[in-house]
């Protein structure tokens, strides 16, 4: 088994039912009541299901995964604009969660919006993906099903760092992947370094330059040698956090105003309030210290939490 979970525990957290060996237990949500009721809302009900079909189906890794084993995610399609020849302008929230060991909390993996999507999509057309030729014959058509798998391999990826030391590597490839042979088109952004300072180009350079490689040793401290201890060794599973965070400051210093930190931080103030707010006075002070300086949007709750 490549984790050690109970079975019993993750059926009832996920809600699994079938045996299939695909990674991933996604649920894709297209919203588009932003748009002009003079485009046709089936559209969008048919978009969504063939999206649900594309993340679910597909085989991502050769790995087998049990039913147990699949991880939860959430893609939230949140349409802005539709302009002509089927050209649809949204964002993309996208969330994913891992269970604890011994408990029924589900961790966040990824908690993030992409604010940079663009993609052409008439009504029943193919959901095509293919790793060695990413870009297709039409830019806007493929960068859809291209953001998907982009960010399909950054969870699996971070799911694997969180399991063992740099396990998401083959993953993070596969991203790196699809960045380089991304769709190519002036229409098509977040792929290109020019093109902002926190996209998908930036996101993936932090995860697979050997100057964040603290970040991998991070995530697999917090996941693996904390949030799982926790049950059975609380003690030593906060001060395995509290060595993730400290590394965590140590890459700020040496790589300051990185994407890759507050990636890892959106959405954990309350997991990490909760951890720390039964230390010891010393381990409390570092904590609040360390979080206050890495994650300033969430700072006013660790000041209050952990005083």
């Amino acid at each position: 088994m490549r984790r050690l979970i109970s079975i019993l525990l993750v059926f009832a957290l996920l809600g699994i039912n079938n045996a299939r060996s695909q990674e991933l237990q996604a649920k894709v949500v297209v919203n588009a009541q932003q748009i002009s009721t003079k485009v046709d809302r089936k559209v969008f009900g048919t978009l969504q299901n063939a999206l649900n079909i594309f993340l679910n189906n597909r085989k991502w890794t050769k790995e087998t995964y049990q039913p147990n084993e699949k991880i939860v995610c959430n893609f939230l399609i949140n349409i802005s604009n539709a302009a002509d020849n089927n050209i649809y302008t949204a964002t993309l929230t996208v969330q994913a969660a891992r269970p604890v060991y011994n408990t029924a909390y589900l961790s966040p993996l990824v908690n993030y919006m992409d604010e940079d999507l663009m993609f052409r999509y008439v009504e029943f057309q193919q959901m095509e993906f293919n790793e060695n030729r990413v870009s297709g014959n039409d830019p806007l058509v493929s960068n859809l099903t291209a953001v998907l798998a982009f960010y399909a391999y950054i969870i699996l990826g971070i799911d694997g760092d969180s399991f063992s030391l740099r396990g998401g590597d083959p993953y993070f490839v596969k991203a790196q992947n699809i960045v380089t042979n991304a769709p190519d088109s002036r229409e098509v952004g977040g792929w290109k370094a020019f093109d902002s300072q926190r996209n998908r180009y930036w996101l993936m350079e932090n995860l697979t330059s050997n100057r964040y490689t603290l970040i991998h040793d991070a995530i697999y401290g917090y996941f693996r040698l904390g949030l799982d201890q926790f049950y059975e060794k609380e003690t030593e599973a906060r001060k395995a956090v509290l060595t993730s965070l400290q590394q965590l400051n140590t890459l700020n210093g040496e790589a300051p105003n990185s994407m890759i930190l507050p990636f890892f931080f959106q959405g954990r103030a309350a997991e990490l309030s909760r951890m720390f707010k039964k230390s010891p006075p010393d381990e409390k002070s570092q904590a609040l210290d360390i979080l206050s300086r890495l994650d300033i949007t969430n700072s006013n709750t660790y000041k209050q939490e952990l005083k």
